[in-house]
């Protein structure tokens, strides 16, 4: 992929090491119970599916319609 060429690979694992950089703080030095936040990520990954799935509904509407328009 061209995107990657570009240096989004980079920002990407920077962008995930802060977050785990973050995750270490909050349970180490502010006492968050590791439940707590196994339960948050899991409520953001379904909440990241819903809304893929979310727009994949009008998405898939969209490319059908246009493939429809195009062989009529």
């Amino acid at each position: 992929m061209r995107l990657f060429r570009r240096g989004y690979r980079r920002t990407a694992v920077l962008g995930i090491l802060a977050m785990a950089v973050l995750i270490w703080a909050a349970v180490d030095q502010f006492d968050v119970p590791m439940e707590q936040v196994w339960e948050i990520f899991r409520m953001a990954l379904l909440m990241t599916a819903l809304a893929v799935g979310a727009a994949l509904v009008p998405a898939a509407l969209l490319i059908g319609w246009r493939h429809w328009r195009r062989s009529r």
